[in-house]
């Protein structure tokens, strides 16, 4: 089931990315039915028991087909530089999956949680800012990652608002993926 949801959720964003490249209404017609089966999909995916859980919200509307968005900027090992926007809501593996931004390995299991590839390292005060401390979960995949500091996160885990605007992160080197 949470496979599902995961690769329910990758199909619905590239609907979505389609959908904003589009310019006639009649496009939208065309694919409301795809985003509503992906979005029942997904409310099957994340319904336990039958009832569905309060930490999710679904929707069966029109994807919004413009969003605000924040900038990043990627700090490569090398001392790169890679600014990219990000829309707001989406996380920073999102970020880097939706700006094909070549970082070797990263993110390999597409943001559930079951790898410590999207391992990004955070300056103190931007650390400080984030709106949420890290799970259990995250803190046991951090424990596998190389490089690993006090600002470490996974960058699955974080989730873009307009408070991070400007935000720098530093992607390590080397990637340790824990599920091999």
């Amino acid at each position: 089931m949470f496979r599902l949801a995961v690769t329910s959720r990758i199909c619905l964003q590239l609907v979505r990315r389609e959908l904003s490249t589009l310019q006639a209404p009649d496009a939208l017609v065309k694919f409301a039915p795809i985003t509503s089966a992906f979005a029942s999909t997904r409310r099957a995916a994340h319904t336990a028991n039958g009832i569905v859980s309060p930490a999710r919200s679904l929707s069966t509307s029109q994807p919004k087909l413009q969003s605000e968005e924040v900038e990043v900027t990627f700090v490569r090992a090398n001392g790169e530089r890679v600014k990219v926007k990000g829309k707001i809501g989406d996380s920073l593996l999102d970020v880097v999956v939706n700006n094909n931004i070549d970082f070797e390995g990263f993110g390999a299991c597409e943001g559930t949680l079951t790898c410590s590839t999207c391992h990004l390292i955070f300056s103190k005060p931007d650390y400080d800012r984030l709106p949420e401390k890290p799970s259990d979960e995250e803190l046991d995949m951090l424990d596998l990652a190389y490089e690993l500091t006090d600002t470490s996160r996974l960058g699955c885990q974080i989730t873009l608002s307009k408070d991070l605007q400007g935000l720098e992160v530093r992607v390590p080197a080397t990637i340790n993926d824990a599920r091999s």
